[in-house]
Order: C-alpha cells, then structure tokens, then sequence
C-alpha cells in the first residue's frame, strides 16, 4: 500500500523545526535542554555540543554529569537546584579547558521550563563564550595597574585631566602642590598655577597643544614652585584626556642662580667680581657724566700679603681676605661699589660728588681700617694696604681706563715705601709706558744674554788685603751701553724676570770665582746679592747647590748677600734656609745693614757671617753725628756677635781712618776701586800682587 503524504500542519511543523535548528546552530550562543527527571540532555544545538566534544546526536540522552564532567557537575548543582526550585532564572560565570591548554570563561544562564501545573519539568541552558571580554578587560586592569604603578613609581609629577579639570595625580604631584588627592579631583587645573602663569597655560589646554614649556605651581602655603610642563594626549576607556608631567626646577633653577651669582661674584668674599664691577661702574660713570659730576675708582693692593699665605698657609690667608673684604665694605658707604679682582686686590668706586680732600679722607681711613691687626690661626697679625687713586673725569672717561690709572698710582705707593696712597697724574704714566717698554726689552736682554758683571774688591782695613770680591750686573744695552742696576733692577723684580737674572749671575759669579781660583789671583769668596724672589722661590737651596756643582766650586767660593727685610719673612723658615747654605760651606752677609728692621734676636739666631754697613751712614763720616753713631754701633754690634763688618761707599782717607779706629774690618768703595770688567779687575790686582799688596 502506498504510503500517505503527511497533513499540510506536519510539514509546516518539521519545516519550523527546520527553521529552529537552523536558527539555534548559527547563533553565537550554545544551547541545550535538560528534562528534570534525570537530568537527561533532550537538545542542544551545534555549539553546545561541540563545547563539550559531542555532535548534535551523541550528546542526547546523556546526563548533565557525562557532559561537563562530574567536578563541574558538583559546582554547578547548587544552581541546577535553585532553577528547580525556585522556578527562577540563574545566571554564573565559569571557566573551561581550552585548545592549546588555554582556558576559556563562559557565561552560564538557566532558565526553567515550567508545566501546565507551574512546576519546573526541565531547564534550559544558555551559554556565551565571553573569552574575549574577559580578556580584554583583564587588559584593561594590567593597563591601568601598570599606569597606577608608574604614576607611583615615577619621581616626576603626574596629572590627568578632561577639559582641564583633574581626574587623577600622583604623589609627587600631590608633594609639589601640597594637598591631598581628594582636594584637586575635579578642580581646575589652573586652581594650582601660579597667576601669572595661567595665561599661557589656559592657552596650551586649548589649543591641546603637545609641547614642553616652564611654569610655575601655586603651593597650598602660597609659595611659587617653578616647573616644566611636558604634556601629552591619550586616551584612556574611550575618553580624551591630557597627561602632564609635572617636573621640579627648583634644584635647576637654585643651581642657574648660583652660577649666575658666581658668574658675577667672587666667591671667597661674596663681592662683585672684575666682569660685574666694570659693568656696573660704566652704568656709574655714564650716569655722572650726565650729571656732571666727579668720581673717584680706588686700587688697593695688600703689601706683603704673600708672607701670609707662605707663612701661615692659605686658609689663614682667605681669612684675612674676608676680613679685610669685610673692613672695606664697613667704611664705605652702601651706595659705594666694591668688587675683588683677584689675589689681593681690591677695586672701589665712590659714588657721587666726591672732591680729592673727600677721597684722601676715605683713603686714610681704609689705610687706618685695613691695617689694624687681627688674630688669625693664632696670630696676631696685620697687612697694610697701598692704594691708589683715579678720578673722574680727570683722570679716564671709562671703567677700564680709570682702572689702568688708578693702578699705576698704586704700584707708585708701593715705590714710594708703601702702606699709603697716591692720586694719578700723567708723568705716571709716562713712566708706565718707560718702565713697560724696558720689561719687554730687559725680556729680550734676557733672551740673548746682554749682561756682564763687574767685579769690585772688599779690603781688609788694617793692611789693604784682598779678602773679598763683590760681582756686580751691568746690562750692556746695545743702543744705550751700560746701565747700571738701580735703573732696571726693580722692573726685573717687578716682573719677576730677576729670577732668570740671578741665575745667570750666579752661575757667571761662580764661573769667575773657580778661574780665579785655579789661578791664585783672587782666592777668595765671591760676593752675590740675592733678590727676595729668588731667596723666597720654592727648592732655593736645591738651586744654590746645583749652580755650585755645574761651575766646579765649593761653597766656600760663595757668599751671599740678603737684606733684612728678607729675613724677617717667617724666622723657623729663614733659619732652616740659611743653616743648609753654611751647611755647604756658603757664608751669609746682610747687605746695606741699618736701613732695615732686624731684631738683635733676630741676629743672634741667625748662622750669620758678615755686616755690610749701608753707604747712606758712611757718606758723612766723620762729621756727621748721627752717622757716626749709628755706623759705630753697628761696627760695636757685630764684634760683639763675632760677625765681619764691612763698610760700603768708601770714597776718603777721612772715612777710613775712621772706620778703622772703631774696628771696622774691612771696606768696599771708590777709595780703593770702583766696579770693573773681569779683565780690568784681573790687571788691578796683578799689579796690587806686583807692587806687594
């Protein structure tokens, strides 16, 4: 019998069903059906199945606990139980095994199916895979740890805003504004900017420009806080925002400032400096020219000043340049302008109206000011100033000339005995320019060796006996002959070309001396004078015993000669120096004695072997009082000290007899000989040796 086509309402059901299947396996959502008795899987749809390795046909008729496994079975019963129940929908997360050992996060919803009698005959199972979601937002929690642990972790300061107002900050930010996170949440962002910085700001959050640019916060005590905006646009859970980094300048500008106050200052004294002195002197100078009026720029230079530093050491020194910095200041007035230039030297200028009887009042007070003695590295001590002057606008119409001048006027105090001032008039400069032209030439005399010495003999009073000689330097000048050393010796000393100088002599000296030696004509020692320079130079002795070895002479063959004033500089020092020359044989005399300030202890203390009486006491003999006297009780003076004295300048028999009836030992003068080239001296002597002298 042939089989009967299905009623028109069958198929329209299987073609739904159709439809349903189709419906249900190409949503992105896993469902299946369970019937209450048994918990027995009646449908699922493609996804559901495959979620748990089964097709559409395999997986009907299993239990919930054959699907998903008896462990997840066990957890989820409890929401299984409830949909039953309580006739309720239930909604719960849970993870998966994934491919590739990876987990998935599924998103579980079971709603009851109820019968005709309201009770619950089945569930059915709605499931999402919301791996993605998951993942995305654990993303966006690794993002925002990760943003919150650099915005802690940062030293800089961190500030988000939205339109300019503050949605989060870091505690460096909170330290540099001074107030806590919930005070600035929400606020404008120009609440903490210094007025006159919000303008510029204002316009940079307009703009959303991206840029770095200084400016200043507004601390919560009222203080300004410069810094260094550097801000950024980002985005952050779909919204715009603007970061800033907010960072500290204080450090950078306190360390800009410092150079610019060193770049300005000295640092030793906290006073001006050259550079900051002349510019603010021009500003001065332009400003009286305009008001016709008179200034005064005063140079000071401490005499002497290096004796403390060798002596005492250089902090001593900086302390006594404080103090003597400090000692200025106090004299003058606040509107006077003081800067140090270096070493010893100190520039003034004295504002306003000032007249030359108002500036050598000043003047005296600082010489009085200055000078007065202070305790430093427990001693007493003083340093006297020489200063000098130049007027406004007599004397130069700028800084720099008036600097110039005022210096020449100084080193003309110093010439004139120091510890006291002068004005500048032009034959001082005059001189300046004579004296600079002759240290370049005396440079080159240097150079090319243009010095000779002359040799002048030191008799014995009683009978005439040569025991001395004396070497002189003459500069043999090319256009000019010789000149003779008190024209060029203080500007050798000035510059300190004496040091190649003496050393040249003495080398020439000794040279001379073992010739003379050898020969028999002047066995005797050669006299050299010492220049303070060379006696003061570092490794003086090494350099005395060098020369010796390099010309072939024994210390005997030398003698030097010192003034007092070198051996008043640090007694210890002197008599260490001058125990090492005896200790080589060398012998020490002090030259133009009486003219100087040496204690009698002083002399006692000293390995000393000769006194040479200044020519100044000699001159007058015998008429003269007070040159007798004196020229006597040195004579006296030395024999008591078992020293040689010898006088200078002797030109008279009157002088002579003289010096020989109060015991002197020996002279030096014109009477005898006067200075002479070696070949000269040699032929004086040889006829001395042939006449019986």
């Amino acid at each position: 019998m042939t089989a009967r086509e299905p009623p028109d309402e069958l198929r329209a059901l299987r073609a739904e069903v159709v439809q349903f299947r189709q419906l249900c396996n190409n949503v992105p959502v896993a469902i299946a059906y369970y019937e209450r008795n048994g918990t027995i899987c009646r449908y699922a749809n493609h996804g559901y199945a495959a979620m748990f390795g089964h097709d559409e046909e395999s997986v009907l008729g299993r239990t919930v606990t054959e699907i998903i496994g008896e462990e997840a079975a066990r957890v989820i019963q409890p929401e299984v139980d409830r949909v039953i129940s309580e006739r309720v929908s239930v909604g719960y997360e849970r993870r998966l095994p994934g491919g590739s050992g990876g987990v998935r996060s599924i998103e579980v919803h079971l709603l009851p199916h109820l019968g005709l009698t309201d009770e619950a005959i089945g569930a059915f199972v709605l499931i999402s895979d919301i791996t993605r979601h998951r993942r995305a937002e654990a993303a966006l929690r690794e993002s925002e740890e990760r943003l919150a642990k650099f915005m802690h972790a940062s030293a800089e300061g961190i500030v988000f805003h939205k339109g300019g107002f503050i949605t989060d900050a870091n505690p460096p930010l909170l330290a540099l504004v001074g107030y806590p996170l919930d005070q600035l949440l929400g606020r404008s962002t120009l609440d903490f900017v210094a007025p006159p910085e919000r303008a510029r700001v204002a316009e940079v959050i307009a703009a959303g420009d991206e840029l770095a640019y200084d400016s200043a916060l507004l601390h919560a005590d009222g203080s300004t806080v410069p810094v260094e905006f550097i801000v950024r646009t980002m985005y952050h859970q779909g919204e715009r925002l603007r970061m800033t980094i907010v960072r500290d300048r204080r450090d950078r500008v306190a360390a800009e400032a410092r150079i610019q106050y060193l770049a300005h200052h000295d640092v030793l004294t906290g006073l001006p400096n050259r550079a900051a002195f002349i510019e603010r002197a021009t500003l001065l100078l332009n400003r009286a020219a305009e008001r016709g009026q008179a200034l005064a720029l005063l140079f000071i230079d401490l005499d002497h000043f290096k004796r403390v530093n060798d002596s005492l050491g250089h902090p001593a020194g900086d302390t006594l340049l404080q103090t003597v910095a400090e000692r200025i200041v106090g004299t003058l007035r606040e509107a006077d302008l003081v800067a140090r230039f270096g070493g010893d030297e100190f520039v003034l200028l004295l504002a306003g109206t000032t007249s030359a009887a108002a500036v050598a009042e000043v003047a005296g007070k600082l010489l009085a000011t200055i000078g007065a003695p202070l305790a430093v590295a427990q001693a007493a001590i003083s340093v006297t100033p020489s200063i000098g002057v130049a007027m406004f606008p007599d004397h130069g119409d700028c800084a720099a000339e008036l600097i110039k001048h005022a210096d020449t006027a100084m080193y003309q105090a110093k010439a004139r005995g120091r510890a006291g001032y002068q004005f500048f008039h032009p034959a001082m400069a005059e001189l300046a320019r004579a004296e600079l032209a002759m240290e370049s030439r005396l440079a080159q005399a240097v150079r090319e060796q243009e010095f000779v010495l002359h040799y002048q003999p030191q008799l014995r009073l009683a009978d005439g006996a040569l025991i001395g000689v004396e070497a002189l330097v003459r500069w043999n000048h090319p256009q000019d002959g010789f000149i003779g050393p008190d024209h060029f010796i203080p500007v050798a000393e000035a510059r300190r070309l004496i040091l190649p100088i003496g050393q040249w002599v003495l080398g020439t000296a000794l040279r001379q001396a073992v010739s003379w030696h050898a020969s028999g004509l002047a066995a005797v020692p050669m006299a050299v004078n010492l220049s303070a320079l060379q006696f003061q130079a570092p490794g003086f002795v090494d350099s005395i015993e060098r020369a010796l070895q390099e010309a072939g002479a024994s210390g005997t063959m030398l003698e030097l000669e010192l003034t007092e004033r070198m051996l008043m500089d640090n007694l210890d020092e002197v008599r260490a120096v001058l125990a090492r020359l005896r200790a080589l044989g060398v012998r020490i005399a002090i030259d133009d004695f009486g003219t100087g300030y040496t204690s009698l202890k002083h002399l006692k203390s000293l390995p000393l072997d000769r006194l040479k009486i200044d020519r100044s006491f000699v001159e007058d003999l015998p008429h003269d009082a007070g040159s007798a006297a004196i020229a006597n009780a040195i004579i006296q003076m030395g024999r008591g000290l078992k020293l040689q004295v010898v006088a200078e300048g002797v030109e008279t028999e009157a002088q002579r007899a003289h010096l020989l009836a109060q015991g002197c030992d020996a002279q030096q003068g014109l009477l005898d000989c006067g200075p002479l080239p070696a070949d000269a001296f040699e032929a004086w002597q040889s006829s001395r040796a042939r006449a019986g002298a």
